[in-house]
């Protein structure tokens, strides 16, 4: 039974068509797929994982199984800031828990929530290899250093003012 695709729902799905056309002969060619579908939808909720398992011919609990066992992919929505907290040894022991506390307080999510207004996604990570800046938190590719509880309120605004110019 094929998959229904809406009628807004065509163009994203024709440039999956277009994505797993260009991978689809490639050598590990599912993570490719699944990056840039990840990539263009922002996320990999069910009915793409459906759509890709359908055009490439691979039961839908193998790409499942991908999805959830790397940590690089969503199934989930996430925010335009993926606000990313490092809980390596040296970041821990420098108070990197304290830093999630008051981000955890500031935006009113747990780690792995995304804000309602879908502007930061809160995860916990492993080293970064930054541990001469402990404690370390990465907002998307931004890396910000010797950050205390007091800076997360600083920091935050930063981007949402970033944001609210964007727009």
């Amino acid at each position: 039974m094929k998959i229904k695709i809406n009628e807004d729902e065509k163009k994203d799905f024709e440039k999956l068509d277009g994505i797993i056309n260009q991978y689809k002969d490639e050598k590990g060619m599912l993570i490719n797929i699944l990056q840039k579908a990840q990539e263009h939808f922002g996320y990999l909720p069910e009915k793409v994982q459906t759509y890709i398992s359908q055009e490439l011919d691979i039961p839908v609990s193998t790409i499942n199984g991908v999805v959830s066992f790397y940590s690089l992919f969503s199934q989930e929505p996430q925010g335009k800031y993926t606000i990313g907290v490092c809980l390596g040894t040296a970041c821990y022991v420098k108070g990197a828990q304290d830093i999630i506390d008051a981000i955890k307080e500031e935006l009113h999510i747990d780690v792995n929530e995304t804000t309602m207004d879908k502007l930061f996604t809160l995860k916990s990570t492993r080293c970064i290899g930054a541990c001469g800046l402990a404690p370390v938190l990465t907002i998307n590719d931004e890396v910000h250093g010797r950050v205390s509880p007091a800076d997360v309120p600083s920091i935050l605004y930063k981007y949402m003012k970033e944001h609210k110019s964007s727009n």
